[in-house]
């Protein structure tokens, strides 16, 4: 039974790889290029049959997943995040028992993975059609499930294409796209909360981008609507500015050529050790355990312990005290309560609980623990200076390093993740924080990888 199996996992559809060993840097970016406005015209591609959609409320949760709801792409990153947060919880508590050092380990694990995408694609369409999320017309039910299963299909392979013909993930790709047009929205937005074009009636109207509200609050003297757009705005640029100065921290271990004396190296390891991964599968879980209270209490007609929603924002159980409020502008207005801070401070223990936890069993599965690194470093022809060229001595060395790095990194991005939402940076704080490691990991990779392939303009701007 169990060769059974691992046939099914090992000949599930697939993209196929690249023969080069190195995919060139037009070929790399061509792919990112197609698959990026292929999302985008997926995001507009609106789902037949539909009859209501309830799930427009969640607006927020659509950054999360990079998912338009009421769209072919509802689902958006959904399924690909839930798997892995599932299959690292069963591998990282020893339940399933895969050596992913080994190629046939690796193998076995993302043949699961994608078994458990395809299943939470499955899942999630149902759950989304028949509880009422997303409401069919009489007899479109069936329809309606197909349409979501195959944009969940859809994204799952282009995450694919990226990561073989692209740069870096799709999940990255797609949480950076939907983050960056978010953005742009909450400063420029001239369309008001009614669907009314603001500019028409500049003077009346409300705008819902900040930009736009500050200029409206000056020429109409609201000076707390136009402190809330700025406090907002400065947020989300401080939040900027310590992820950027965060991701350029770094241990560096002094390594020495075994057959060149007198030459040496340094091996970097990030402080944000296993990067946004931790963040994102918190992030994602937050937003699922929102999204399905608000399925559920949408199909019961009352809330559970799970949640109760107004207007799709939590105001009670476990989804309102993972969740954040936003603190400056309860300040500012006047309105703050004392749940708030309770709220505040649930918020952020969950973040770096969950942040560290999710760290530890990434590096563990994704091949970035001590053991691994210890083979990158020998098959380099490289060692620590003063001590055996043995593999268990580098790796004792190593997880002096690791470990701490990662737990620490875990911690950080998680308490960097819940302030920001706390303080109420435009689009979240978690997304925020996301965006820009996702960019400056993309620009270290491009700069390490296509220093000598890429466009000479190209190469001078990145530097």
């Amino acid at each position: 039974m169990a060769v059974d199996i691992k046939s099914v996992l090992y000949n599930l559809p697939e993209v196929k790889k690249p023969v080069e060993k190195k995919v060139a840097f037009n070929t790399k970016l061509k792919w990112t290029i197609i698959i990026l406005a292929a999302f985008f015209l997926m995001a507009n591609i609106p789902l037949y049959g539909l009859s209501k959609n309830a799930l427009e409320r969640f607006e927020f949760l659509q950054i999360i997943f990079a998912a338009e709801f009421g769209s072919i792409i509802s689902l958006g990153i959904g399924p690909i995040v839930m798997s892995s947060i599932i299959l690292q919880l069963l591998i990282g508590s020893g339940i399933i028992g895969i050596d992913t050092k080994t190629p046939e380990g690796k193998k076995y694990f993302q043949g699961l993975q994608k078994i458990g995408v395809i299943f939470f694609i499955i899942f999630e369409s149902m759950v989304y059609v028949l509880m009422g999320g997303l409401q069919a017309a009489p007899g479109f039910t069936g329809v309606l499930i197909f349409q979501l299963f195959l944009g969940g299909l859809g994204i799952m392979l282009m995450d694919e294409v990226i990561q073989k013909w692209g740069f870096g993930s799709g999940v990255s790709l797609f949480i950076v796209a939907g983050v960056a047009w978010a953005l742009f929205n909450a400063l420029f937005q001239f369309v008001g909360p009614a669907g009314e074009n603001c500019l028409s009636d500049f003077g009346n109207t409300p705008c819902s981008g900040n930009v736009l509200v500050i200029i409206q609050s000056i020429i109409n003297g609201a000076p707390s609507e136009a402190l809330v757009s700025i406090a907002a705005i400065v947020v989300t640029v401080l939040i900027f500015l310590v992820v950027v100065w965060a991701q350029s921290l770094k241990v560096e271990i002094p390594l020495s050529f075994e057959r060149v004396r007198g030459y040496g190296v340094k091996w970097p390891l990030a402080f944000f050790y296993s990067s946004n991964i931790p963040v994102i599968l918190t992030a994602a879980l937050v937003a699922n355990v929102q999204l399905f209270g608000g399925l559920i209490e949408n199909w019961l007609g009352r809330p559970t312990f799970i949640g109760g929603f107004s207007q799709g924002s939590p105001i009670s159980g476990l989804a309102f005290w993972i969740s954040s409020s936003n603190i400056v502008e309860a300040v500012i207005r006047g309105s703050l309560q004392t749940s708030f801070i309770f709220q505040a401070i649930f918020h952020l223990l969950f973040y770096v609980v969950f942040s560290a936890l999710f760290a530890a069993f990434w590096v563990k599965t994704s091949g970035m623990d001590e053991t691994s690194q210890a083979k990158n470093i020998l098959s380099s022809g490289l060692q620590i200076p003063g001590f055996r060229k043995d593999p268990r001595v580098l790796e004792s060395i190593l997880k002096r390093y690791i470990l701490p790095l990662t737990i620490m990194g875990g911690i950080s991005v998680g308490v960097l993740a819940a302030l920001a939402n706390s303080l109420g940076a435009l689009t979240g704080g978690t997304s925020i924080l996301l965006s820009v490691m996702i960019m400056y990991q993309l620009y270290q990779n491009v700069a390490q990888q296509h220093a000598v392939d890429m466009h000479p303009a190209l190469r001078k701007m990145i530097g």
